[in-house]
């Protein structure tokens, strides 16, 4: 599968086959939270992963499929959505928030799309939050429905981690 299968045309590569994101390399031998400090597009991600006390959880054996939302993606919330989550009190939330973003596994995105074309366009996964998401494809790209029917658009696949991968996503996956 090519980058644009993705929606991807632009993209860099680092590492290999692996891609630069947020103009860092991501190098497979780091693990999900090493590379995600170092890209300047997922400064807010991992704000919201420190804030909700998931750094260890992230850095631990896995696999782990996670969605990465961009800064952008946060951006699109409604104003003062990520300031509230960050409070203490609403740590609770922050953290459903953030692991309906995981699932368990190291899930490509060859074979998101392959499960996806297996069942009939739609690919229904349980998150660690215990949510649903679902793979969808439209036009060869991949999408991400939250609970709410919400699609945010895989816009770069495989980057792969040593304790899984990381897929990023245009738009925050929210929770009922």
């Amino acid at each position: 599968m090519g980058s644009d299968d993705m929606g991807s045309d632009d993209m860099a590569m680092a590492d290999g086959d692996n891609p630069m994101v947020g103009g860092a390399p991501m190098l497979a031998e780091r693990n999900i939270i090493e590379n995600a400090v170092n890209s300047a597009d997922h400064t807010t991600l991992v704000a919201a992963v420190k804030a909700a006390g998931l750094v260890e959880t992230l850095q631990g054996e896995g696999p782990f499929t996670v969605f990465a939302p961009t800064n952008a993606a946060f951006d699109k919330l409604p104003d003062g959505t990520v300031e509230t989550l960050l409070m203490d009190e609403n740590k609770d939330q922050l953290t459903k928030v953030l692991t309906a973003h995981v699932v368990a596994g190291d899930l490509s995105g060859a074979e998101l799309m392959e499960r996806t074309r297996a069942n009939g366009g739609r690919y229904n996964m349980e998150t660690v939050s215990g949510d649903a998401i679902t793979a969808d494809l439209a036009g060869g790209k991949l999408y991400i429905i939250d609970e709410s029917g919400d699609a945010a658009q895989v816009t770069i696949a495989d980057v792969d981690q040593s304790n899984g991968v990381i897929h990023v996503v245009d738009s925050v996956l929210v929770p009922r």
